[in-house]
């Protein structure tokens, strides 16, 4: 297996932009990314959070007929 290293930048919006020709058409790949620890972070969770909430796959559980469960349903669990 042969290791490639790409040196690049993501864009404004923090996307990643990869302009490499491998030459290998209709192939699957695995690429391999290695963030520097020490630069800021984002809060992932909150990153996760907004991207599902913004994201109409999820749309149906706004709808009152998925409210099937209360807090008084089930019984608490502790580990």
């Amino acid at each position: 297996m042969k290791a490639i290293e790409i040196n690049t930048r993501t864009d404004e919006a923090g996307y990643l932009k990869i302009n490499y020709p491998l030459y290998r058409k209709d192939s699957s790949v695995r690429v391999l990314i290695l963030v520097d620890d020490k630069i800021d972070s984002v809060d992932e969770e909150k990153l996760w959070r907004s991207s599902i909430s913004a994201n109409p796959a999820f749309d149906f559980l706004n709808n009152v007929d998925e409210d099937i469960y209360s807090l008084a349903d089930g019984e608490p669990f502790n580990d």
